[in-house]
């Protein structure tokens, strides 16, 4: 029998839809449901403790709502902050999204690795855990900036910046000690990855940019591998946690995602 259950996804905004494009590509069967959390915007700027208590919360009367059969956590903040309590408060499978440093350090010929998160990212000691634990021969230079998450709302909504926005970024990042020497950076926010093509022309030289986007959709498909879907393609359902604002600007955007259906808590 068909099994009409979705996976849901949850962000603070749109930059969920860089976990969602990779699912959807390798499960185009699977019902998705990709929830912004507007109210909450922007985690990275929340405090540890916020996190902790908000996102357990907001998933599990989420997963109710829709009966979701797994949920991807679509946020590295609150992935590295938030993921144990979800997992112990919801009784369906929960997928994380943390920085990608592992594949970075893989493919690293100069052993210098850049990681760009929020600063509720780059802070915290599980990004210390990952540099330790797969990339000890690394020298890893962080910055956190919250303007590559409000770059990549923007372009969702049709506004573009100037290059020169983003040679900002990674000139913070290219002026630390030996960031000169940075072959490879990993966009540890799913915001950036929607502003890698910005980035790329921004750094005026080879540079590949990592994030977890595949690895994730590999796992949703691991974990649901013994499940049915739909015979045919569902479109996509977003569901806004609003802040008041006016969903139908994101419309365009989110409709490039499959995403058809709209709603509003």
């Amino acid at each position: 029998m068909e099994d009409a259950r979705p996976i849901l996804l949850l962000d603070t905004g749109v930059g969920g839809l860089s976990i969602l494009g990779p699912i959807r590509k390798l499960l185009p069967q699977a019902p998705i449901v990709f929830a912004l959390d507007q109210a909450g915007f922007p985690y990275g700027q929340r405090t540890e403790s916020e996190l902790s208590a908000r996102v357990p919360a907001l998933l599990g009367r989420l997963a109710e709502h829709v009966d979701a059969r797994l949920a991807v956590i679509a946020c590295n903040t609150a992935s590295v902050i938030a993921l144990d309590p979800v997992r112990a408060a919801l009784a369906i499978p929960i997928v994380g999204t943390v920085p990608a440093i592992k594949p970075a350090a893989a493919i690293s010929k100069s052993r210098v690795i850049g990681v760009l998160g929020t600063a509720g990212t780059v802070r915290q000691p599980y990004v210390d855990n990952l540099s330790r634990d797969f990339a000890a021969d690394c020298t890893v230079i962080r910055f956190g900036t919250h303007d590559l998450v409000e770059l990549a709302e923007n372009k969702l909504r049709g506004r573009v910046a100037p290059i020169e926005a983003y040679r900002a970024v990674l000139d913070a990042l290219f002026s630390q000690d030996k960031g000169d020497e940075i072959d490879t950076i990993v966009l540890a926010c799913t915001h950036f990855p929607l502003v890698e093509e910005e980035l790329a022309e921004a750094a005026g030289r080879p540079i590949s940019f990592v994030h977890g986007g595949d690895g994730i959709a590999r796992r949703v498909a691991h974990l649901t591998a013994d499940q049915k879907w739909p015979a045919d393609p569902v479109p996509g359902r977003a569901i806004f946690i609003s802040d008041g604002s006016d969903p139908e600007l994101l419309r365009p955007g989110l409709e490039q995602y499959g995403l058809h259906s709209f709603e509003t808590l």
